[in-house]
C-alpha cells in the first residue's frame, strides 16, 4: 500500500516538528529531561544485556558472569557525569564468604554497585525482576538470586538454600535489607532476612552506604542533572557465635552505624548534599 503525497508531506513535517520539539523540551523543561535521561538509562541497560546474554550464555548460569554485567555497566556513570568515590574497599573480606547490606534508594544505586561490586558477589532480587526482558535473563545468567516476596515460605527455603551455597561454592551475596527503594533521604526500618541468613552461615555482614542522591537526583522533583556519589564499606559486623534470637539487636546495631555514617557522607560535600542539615532531612541539596 503507497502513501499519497500529502501523507509523505503529513510525515515529514511530524517528524521536523519532534526534531523541534525535544530539543526545545531538552533545554526549557527539567521534567522532560528528567523522563528523557531515565528512559535511556533503563533502555540502555535493556540494550546492554542484549549484547551481555550471547557473552553470558557460554558459561551458562554461573556467578562469574557478574564481573561481564559489571564491566558492560561501569560506563554508564560516565554518561550522566556521575562521579562515583569509593571509601573503605579494603573492609571487604579477602577469602571467605559474607554478607553485603547497602542502603537502597533508586534504580540508580546500580552504578554504585558496580563501582564496588567485590568478586563472586549476586544481589539478592525481587523475582519480579526475572521477568524484565533482557535484563531479567542477563541477571539469571549472572546468578541473581530471585525470591518472591509475597511467599514467605518460599523466600525462607530460598535464604536456606543460599546460606549452603555461601559456604559450599564461596559466594557473597548483596541484599538490600530496606526492602524497597527510599527517597526519603533516610532509612527504612531493615527486614531481617539478610542478618539470619549471615547468621545461620555464621559468615560476617559487609555493610556499605552511599550517599544520598538529592545533589543530582530526585524523583518528587523530577530532576537528574550531574553530581558526586560517595560509597563507603565499612568494617564486617562479624556473627560468629549468634543466634536467631540475637538477629533484631544485629540488624538494629548494624543499620544505626549505616544510618549514622549516611548522614555524614551526605553532608561533608562529597556526596548527597546539605539538604539532611535541615529539620526532617529535606530540602534543597548543592555541590
Amino acid at each position: 500500500m503507497e502513501l499519497w503525497p500529502g501523507a509523505w508531506t503529513l510525515l515529514l513535517l511530524l517528524f521536523l516538528l519532534l526534531l523541534f520539539l525535544l530539543p526545545t523540551l531538552w533545554f526549557c523543561s527539567p521534567s522532560a529531561k528528567y523522563f528523557f535521561k531515565m528512559a535511556f538509562y533503563n533502555g540502555w541497560i535493556l540494550f546492554l544485556a542484549v549484547l551481555a546474554i550471547p557473552v553470558c550464555a557460554v558459561r551458562g548460569r554461573n556467578v562469574e558472569n557478574m564481573k561481564i554485567l559489571r564491566l558492560m555497566l561501569l560506563h554508564v556513570k560516565y554518561l550522566y557525569g556521575i562521579r562515583v568515590e569509593v571509601r573503605g574497599a579494603h573492609h571487604f573480606p579477602p577469602s571467605q564468604p559474607y554478607v553485603v547490606v547497602s542502603n537502597h534508594q533508586s534504580s540508580l544505586d546500580l552504578l554504585g554497585m558496580m563501582e564496588v561490586l567485590p568478586g563472586r558477589c549476586v544481589p539478592i532480587a525481587k523475582r519480579e525482576l526475572l521477568w524484565a526482558g533482557s535484563a531479567g535473563l542477563a541477571c539469571w545468567l549472572a546468578g541473581v538470586i530471585f525470591i518472591d516476596r509475597k511467599r514467605t515460605g518460599d523466600a525462607i527455603s530460598v535464604m536456606s538454600e543460599v546460606a549452603q551455597t555461601l559456604l559450599t561454592q564461596d559466594v557473597r551475596v548483596w541484599v538490600f535489607p530496606e526492602g524497597t527503594r527510599n527517597h526519603n533521604g533516610s532509612m527504612l526500618p531493615f527486614k531481617r532476612g539478610a542478618f539470619h541468613l549471615a547468621v545461620q552461615a555464621q559468615v560476617p555482614i559487609v555493610p556499605i552506604v552511599m550517599s544520598s542522591y538529592q545533589d543530582f537526583y530526585c524523583k518528587k522533583e523530577r530532576r537528574f542533572t550531574s553530581g558526586r556519589c560517595q560509597v563507603r564499606v565499612l568494617p564486617p559486623v562479624p556473627t560468629e557465635g549468634l543466634t536467631p534470637d540475637d538477629v533484631p539487636a544485629l540488624a538494629d546495631r548494624v543499620r544505626h552505624s549505616m544510618l549514622t555514617v549516611f548522614r555524614e557522607i551526605s553532608t561533608d560535600g562529597r556526596g548527597g548534599g546539605d539538604y539532611l542539615k535541615k529539620p526532617g532531612g529535606v530540602g534543597e541539596a548543592r555541590l
